[in-house]
């Protein structure tokens, strides 16, 4: 689904909750996920004025998909090939364990609500193993974000941590919710541990850090255990790696992407980069972008990285669900 597509979709959402009034919308915003309320929330902001024919359309259309639902059978066999199939089987393996085992993970959940810098005020005085425990169950921006906070001892430490964690045992956790005041509830001790933590996920958390503090982030790992480094750098997919995907990934790429933030993305890009870019584009659309680049101001590098970062998780999202293969991905060989 395009960008815009999805942009459409949050405002017709907000435009839905808002005509609810505040009781109803609260309940339905209480089920919702933090990016996803805080999405809708921005969308309801930017709302000036709608018209009274804007909203029976939106109502209109809610009606005729609800009417379309039916009821059906789920049993757990089901949720767990639907989980792999969306994430992968790596991905899908600690959250099926999560949610099958009944562990309470509402601590967690807490945090995921908090933005950066109060979630690293909050745990950046507890041991560094405490710290890698807690950003793996958080997603890999918002741990990236968290640990950009931290000294650069401190950071370094974690992630190298992040990076040898092969899982979390229930003594672990149980440790964590002593030390974060119930952060995490009690995993029971006959609970298999948790897939969490290792070098993929050490590597999609740099992903987000920054240029700056990922070069020195590397740099100590690679003090401490050269090839572990290494390996964290071969499961890193930066904006530069674009130039790895075949043409056909950066065209089915560049349907979901939004002009404006592809030029902002592109400011920081090098040259052949742009042209790979350039050259999966119909001539017209291509000299168009070129006039933009070249019409646009200078631009923050922070804003630059952050378009980068939304591209980067386009890029991820299509890789997981098979449509392209990103440089470095791994994957079976063809001949």
């Amino acid at each position: 689904m395009a960008a815009s597509q999805l942009s459409d979709g949050v405002e017709k959402s907000a435009i839905l909750l808002l005509s609810l009034g505040q009781d109803d919308a609260a309940e339905v915003l209480k089920n919702l996920g933090p990016k996803d309320v805080q999405k809708i929330g921005q969308a309801m902001t930017a709302l000036k004025q709608v018209s009274r024919a804007r909203i029976e359309a939106v109502l209109d259309e809610f009606t005729e998909q609800t009417a379309l639902d039916t009821p059906v059978v789920i049993d757990n066999d089901t949720i767990k090939a639907m989980l792999n199939k969306a994430l992968g089987d790596d991905r899908a393996a600690g959250i099926i364990s999560r949610i099958m085992s009944g562990n309470d993970m509402a601590g967690i959940e807490g945090l995921k609500w908090m933005d950066a810098v109060s979630v690293a005020d909050l745990i950046r005085n507890e041991h560094p193993q405490i710290i890698a425990t807690i950003l793996v169950h958080l997603e890999y921006d918002h741990a990236g974000e968290i640990l950009k906070q931290f000294t650069d001892r401190l950071r370094n430490d974690v992630l190298v941590r992040i990076a040898t964690l092969d899982g979390v045992q229930p003594t672990a956790l149980r440790e964590l919710n002593d030390a974060m005041t119930r952060i995490l509830a009690g995993a029971a001790a006959n609970t298999k541990k948790a897939a969490m933590g290792g070098i993929r996920h050490a590597a999609e958390i740099l992903n987000f850090v920054g240029q700056a503090a990922e070069t020195t982030i590397v740099d100590s790992v690679r003090e401490y255990d050269p090839e572990l480094a290494q390996k964290i750098l071969d499961e890193m997919f930066v904006f530069e790696n674009m130039l790895d995907i075949d043409d056909r990934g950066i065209q089915l790429l560049l349907r979901e992407v939004q002009s404006d933030a592809l030029i902002i993305a592109l400011k920081g890009a090098s040259p052949e980069l742009r042209d790979k870019i350039f050259k999966n584009m119909s001539q017209r659309a291509a000299e168009m972008l070129k006039e933009d680049l070249e019409s646009k101001g200078p631009v923050r590098l922070s804003e630059v990285e952050s378009q980068q970062k939304e591209i980067l998780k386009i890029a991820r999202r299509l890789s997981e669900e098979g449509q392209i293969q990103l440089g470095g991905a791994g994957g079976d060989d063809f001949v």
